[in-house]
């Protein structure tokens, strides 16, 4: 069934929810590894973007399968990183960057094989905004669809290289080539964060988040590894998840950020966030200088506020204070079936909430 999303959680015709729902049913779901070829065409493209699907890429072209992704380059703008065209490189993609700011707006994304063509149009950019919290629309035909109007995934690409364009094919045997100047670094030093970034997560804590942190220590329930659980939709909350699990079946990916623990007045600045790509693709925010500290139930909310493209605060508010009833309205959105909600405001609303700044060294 054809199907349009709204995301995050807005409007949908069908079961996906949105953008990666979508994506997951094309490249997952109803797709067999290594049956056909996967598209990725997207004007902006950061390794975020893709974290859900490398693996996923990887085992498709491991079966004889194909990946063919076309990107914008700018040697002024901040396009496409060399993150994620390393990795889809790794994946064992055909990368084409088109050299020019902007001339590729396009954002479209599918697959050819036996079924047929599935072509997802939509206005979210393969990066972690464009894949989660940003408003996007899109819309899926199926191969049933795409045959009536004879669409074909091999004509759209062969048309588009085609094209008098300035085409560029980066690989991983030769980092200095022109093509990588194309592209930006998304680990730099000097990258600062956006302004549509500096937001706060209100988060509504369960009994998993605060069992060791009421432990006592030497016990049982103090055992295992402190994490808070959080959305499946945090690709855009946190910087590149570039570290992956050499350890374990299953694939994760995660990076290292400064978390300032408002409440107990540290820095940890070897705070982890993961991502498990091949589990329950939940998020999970390293949280151990909070165990046996007794700072919160369940129940209650935590304020993570992202302050930098790498720093973050946490802070921690018991149930029916004043900062809880009103923060607790920006908790919209559930995760799982428990009661656990999540949602987002901008930190400029978040200080006037809370009455203090953030952000402070």
């Amino acid at each position: 069934m054809n199907e349009l999303t709204l995301h995050p959680n807005v409007y949908a015709t069908g079961s996906s929810k949105g953008l990666i729902s979508i994506l997951e049913r094309v490249w997952v779901r109803e797709h067999t590894p290594g049956d056909g070829t996967l598209y990725v065409i997207s004007a902006f493209a950061n390794y975020n973007g893709g974290v859900r699907f490398f693996e996923t890429f990887k085992q498709h072209v491991d079966r004889g399968g194909e990946l063919v992704a076309v990107f914008s380059g700018s040697t002024r703008s901040r396009l496409t990183s060399k993150q994620v065209v390393a990795e889809m490189l790794g994946c064992g993609a055909k990368v084409h960057l088109i050299n020019r700011k902007r001339l590729l707006h396009a954002k479209c994304y599918g697959a050819k094989n036996s079924s047929g063509d599935a072509l997802v149009v939509t206005s979210g950019n393969f990066t972690g905004p464009g894949m989660s919290q940003n408003v996007e629309m899109s819309v899926l035909l199926e191969p049933q669809s795409t045959a009536s109007m004879q669409f074909s995934w091999n004509g759209l690409i062969d048309s588009m290289l085609s094209q008098r364009w300035d085409f560029y094919q980066p690989t991983l045997a030769d980092l200095s080539a022109p093509a990588w100047n194309l592209l930006y670094d998304e680990q730099a030093s000097d990258i600062v964060l956006d302004d549509s970034d500096e937001v706060t997560m209100v988060l509504r804590l369960s009994h998993a988040d605060t069992a060791r942190i009421n432990a006592l220590p030497g016990t049982d329930a103090g055992k295992g590894t402190q994490y808070f659980w959080l959305s499946k939709d945090c690709y855009d909350f946190f910087p590149p998840l570039t570290i992956r699990n050499e350890r374990g079946h299953k694939a994760t990916y995660s990076c290292q950020i400064n978390m300032r623990y408002v409440d107990l007045g540290i820095v940890d600045s070897q705070c982890r966030v993961t991502f498990e790509a091949e589990n329950n693709l939940d998020f999970r925010l390293g949280t151990g200088k909070l165990r046996y500290e007794r700072l919160a139930q369940e129940g209650d909310l935590a304020a993570i506020s992202r302050v930098g493209e790498n720093d973050y605060e946490l802070r921690l508010y018991r149930q029916n204070s004043s900062e809880f009833n009103a923060l607790m309205p920006y908790a919209i959105n559930f995760i799982g079936h428990q009661g656990k909600k999540y949602g987002y405001l901008s930190n400029n609303d978040f200080k006037r909430i809370i009455g203090t700044m953030i952000g402070a060294p």
